[in-house]
């Protein structure tokens, strides 16, 4: 893992936060990867990375209790669904997402103030290597997005 955080942190300190998300979507099968802020009942994407369009550097805002990043803030822990159809933990969010595997970022006190993700339409094949870059990344983004609230303190 040492030698992926190393090119990770290298990207984003030389080309920016955009190269780093393609960076870490080179490795997974899941079309997007996003860093995504909680603002309340709005989930904001601070930034994306497209497989299929690389030249979007960002998505649209969505509504909270649409997205499983919702359950990564809540529960305050990393999240795998390869398939929302089979997955309980999915059946309380309405979303076309099928496969998604995101990690909390956190602000300096601990608390999560948005996430570092990978998702897909479709159904994506596990890979045990996805979380643990993610969580090794999410420390690198912390304090380059800041939250007005977090989840949990807004609602």
């Amino acid at each position: 893992m040492q030698p992926e955080i190393q090119e990770f942190s290298a990207l984003l300190q030389t080309k920016g936060v955009h190269a780093a998300l393609q960076y870490l979507n080179s490795r997974t099968p899941h079309r997007y990867t996003g860093v995504f802020r909680f603002d309340g009942e709005t989930l904001r994407n601070d930034a994306l990375f497209d497989r299929y369009e690389p030249s979007v550097e960002q998505g649209e805002d969505v509504p909270m209790a649409v997205t499983y990043c919702s359950l990564v803030g809540r529960q305050q822990a990393p999240l795998e669904i390869l398939d929302a159809a089979t997955d309980s933990r999915a059946q309380e969010i309405q979303t076309p997402v099928v496969s998604y595997c995101g990690v909390p970022i956190r602000d300096a006190q601990g608390n999560p103030i948005g996430t570092l993700c990978h998702y897909d339409m479709q159904r994506c094949q596990e890979r045990t290597t996805d979380l643990p870059l993610l969580e090794a990344a999410a420390e690198l983004l912390r304090g380059r997005f800041s939250s007005t609230t977090t989840v949990g303190k807004s609602a």
